[in-house]
């Protein structure tokens, strides 16, 4: 029976999804176009290119970063909100490393920048983490304020410190060193036309490998044994002898170092430098990548890549029909309640009903 529960898990983000075109296509509607016409415009914008598909990877990447950073710390019962917080602080410390890295050959420079970026992340995130393990104070009002203390501080370490001279930009100088490559120059040298001014860049490697890292965490070492039990049920785990407090603690950490990532290709990657509000909401976006994703490190990568494809498409629907880019935020909207809708639809009921079952057949048992 538990392979039922399983599918339904699998079944319900891709009802959603189902679903949401289906709202989006009566929106479209109502608006006066035709859905058939404004979603083959948006997938053409999507797929019918390497341009476009291009921009769908770099669109996912710091999407994958955060949505990992969500449904790592959800395994362990925390809800890390706090992924934009995180970002900016590995963000702005992959700058400032990279500022002082001038010189250094990029086979030095590039894993110490990564790992700045992570580091940078954990240690923002370790803050609230020990406030839940520590007093109990809960993680989502911890992280919701670290939010604005790192967003408050880099603005403020940017504008009047680290800005780069003679610019009215609220950005810091180039990094110097730790560039990580374009991968159109590798594609073009293998006979596949993308255009040099696609933003992809090699971060959509480590995206996946962060993917792989994260998955094998959790069902491959004691640790990740240990982050899934304290999110089933903390005291069961403690009495099976986990620690809580410090696995607490470690989850969030990983969870930190995942958002921070993001460094990776927002200032590594793509504008080598720190930009001073260049998040629109990355952070939060993990949230309902993760939901999408069912909180599992492949569910992330797939749901990334779908708004992906929404993001790098909703540029064509705004110019070739009536049909604003907004729509794009309709549909992401209405997928992730129709997620948590689906979720009570197909999981939590087809497990009552394998509960009722079971104890019929316990019933059955003792009355023969």
């Amino acid at each position: 029976m538990d392979r039922w529960t399983r599918y339904a898990g699998v079944l319900s983000p891709i009802v959603a999804v189902a679903a949401a075109f289906l709202v989006g296509g009566l929106v479209v509607t109502a608006i006066g176009e035709s859905p058939f016409r404004v979603y083959a415009i948006l997938f053409r914008g999507a797929f019918g290119s390497v341009d476009g598909f291009g921009l769908v990877l770099f669109n996912a990447c710091p999407l994958i970063f955060t949505g990992l950073a969500v449904a790592f710390a959800f395994r362990a019962g925390l809800f890390n909100i706090g992924g934009e917080g995180q970002l900016y602080i590995g963000s702005f410390l992959c700058a400032w490393a990279g500022l002082g890295l001038a010189g250094v050959p990029w086979w030095i420079a590039v894993p110490v920048l990564i790992a700045v970026s992570a580091v940078g992340g954990a240690l923002w995130a370790s803050v609230p983490g020990m406030l839940k393990a520590r007093f109990g104070v809960h993680e989502v009002i911890n992280t919701i304020m670290m939010n604005f203390i790192a967003i408050g501080l880099t603005s403020y370490l940017v504008i009047n410190i680290f800005k780069e001279p003679a610019q009215m930009t609220p950005q810091t100088a180039e990094i110097a060193s730790g560039h990580l490559p374009r991968l159109a120059g590798a594609l073009q040298a293998v006979g596949i036309p993308m255009p040099s001014a696609n933003p992809l860049n090699a971060s959509i490697l480590i995206a996946l490998a962060a993917v792989w890292v994260a998955w094998f965490i959790l069902y491959r070492t004691t640790f990740g044994y240990e982050v899934r039990a304290v999110g089933l049920n903390q005291d069961a785990a403690e009495s099976a002898g986990i620690n809580v407090r410090r696995t607490i603690v470690l989850a969030m950490i990983t969870s930190g170092a995942f958002a921070g990532l993001v460094a990776t290709n927002e200032v590594m990657g793509f504008r080598h430098r720190f930009l001073d509000n260049f998040s629109s909401g990355i952070g939060f976006m993990g949230i309902a990548v993760a939901l999408l994703g069912k909180n599992t490190p492949l569910g992330v990568l797939f749901a990334a890549l779908l708004f992906g494809v929404l993001n790098a498409g909703a540029l064509e629907v705004d110019v070739f029909t009536d049909v604003p880019r907004e729509l794009i935020l309709v549909l992401q909207a209405v997928t992730i309640i129709l997620v948590v809708v689906g979720n009570e639809i197909f999981v939590r009921r087809i497990a009552a009903r394998e509960a009722r079952a079971a104890l019929a057949d316990t019933q059955a048992e003792e009355a023969a």
